[in-house]
């Protein structure tokens, strides 16, 4: 069950980690970046390192041109509705920092957001529902007021977070509870409990929003639930040669939009995995860096990248030809992936 909390006012004093951007980045033309970019969209790459306080910047190439200091424990990253600003979690302050994505200057912090880990913005573009690691919550948040909306008590330590594209779902997974909740936002109140595998990370929605896969990550397997029933239907086993099962821990999961290929980032296994999604075969492992747990595609999903979180780098995969091309270091940790290519 859910409560809903009176909203709370964002004040504008700085806490005690404040933080700035120490370099600001001119707006680049479109002719310098690989693919198609027009006037406003930049070709930046934004990477979130949870233990070195910092965003790393880099361009379509895979070459590394910035690096801004952050807030501390900078872990989930995602665009505004219009994608002239970025959003960031930071855990250890208790706050939501938003970036304007041409300058990549801070212009706006939310605050009071108790350890913010991943969330997603609805599709009105208006509200922000966000996992609260250390509080078994998770809360919905006005972005044009910048004040809470709801809080709904979770499982322990919940994570993953994502809304369907009619905005009437939100999930959200509790790790430590083995749980993914279900909160219908018109009765804004959590509706079901659904019992997954051992450690639910992250989520996928099939295009057709049928199927959500979500990870287990002490488990070693995707679970997949039926949208409609929030039944568990099957479960797809990742086991990458050389590795036992207790060392492949899944993580983060994409689908990409026609619904053939799904990319699952395997942890402690090295690896990312190929899946055949309406057969829900694994078609393919690549080995990546060390504890791989972070993925984004580019637009047009010719280019997949890679977090690893014990090795502090960013590994580059051409999708079609399904071959790492590249590894690029970064911060310490890193975490969440954001492509301004589209």
């Amino acid at each position: 069950m859910s409560k809903t909390k009176g909203a709370r006012t964002i004040n504008n004093g700085y806490k005690k980690s404040e933080f700035f951007s120490i370099f600001t980045l001119a707006l680049f033309l479109a002719g310098g970046f690989a693919g198609s970019v027009n006037a406003r969209e930049t070709g930046k790459i934004v990477i979130t390192n949870e233990k070195s306080n910092d965003l790393t910047v880099m361009n379509l190439e895979g070459e590394v041109i910035d690096t801004i200091a952050t807030c501390a424990r900078p872990r989930g990253i995602h665009f505004n509705a219009d994608r002239t600003q970025f959003l960031v979690g930071c855990a250890d302050d208790s706050t939501i920092a938003i970036y304007n994505i041409d300058t990549m200057e801070l212009v706006d912090r939310i605050l009071n957001v108790e350890e913010p880990e991943t969330f997603d913005l609805h599709p009105d573009g208006k509200h922000l529902f966000v996992s609260n690691e250390e509080d078994a919550t998770a809360t919905q948040f006005d972005l044009d007021t910048r004040e809470l909306v709801a809080e709904f008590e979770t499982g322990d330590e919940p994570e993953g977070v994502l809304a369907t594209s009619d905005g009437k779902l939100v999930f959200v997974a509790s790790e430590a509870a083995d749980l993914v909740h279900v909160i219908d936002v018109e009765q804004q109140e959590i509706t079901a409990d659904i019992p997954v595998d051992t450690r639910p990370r992250r989520f996928a929605l099939t295009p057709d929003e049928s199927e959500l896969w979500v990870t287990a990550e002490l488990a070693g397997v995707a679970n997949i639930i039926d949208v409609t029933t929030f039944e568990l239907i099957d479960d797809i086993a990742f086991l990458p040669t050389g590795f036992r099962k207790e060392e492949v821990t899944p993580v983060d999961i994409l689908i990409t939009r026609d619904g053939s290929i799904g990319y699952v980032a395997l942890g402690r296994a090295n690896h990312v995995a190929i899946v055949d999604v309406p057969k829900r075969k694994v078609l393919k492992y690549l080995l990546v860096g060390k504890r791989s747990w972070g993925l984004a595609l580019n637009h047009d999903e010719s280019v997949l990248y890679v977090a690893n979180g014990l090795s502090d780098d960013i590994s580059i995969i051409d999708t079609r030809k399904q071959k790492v091309i590249k590894s690029v270091p970064v911060g310490q940790i890193p975490y969440g992936i954001l492509i301004d290519d589209h």
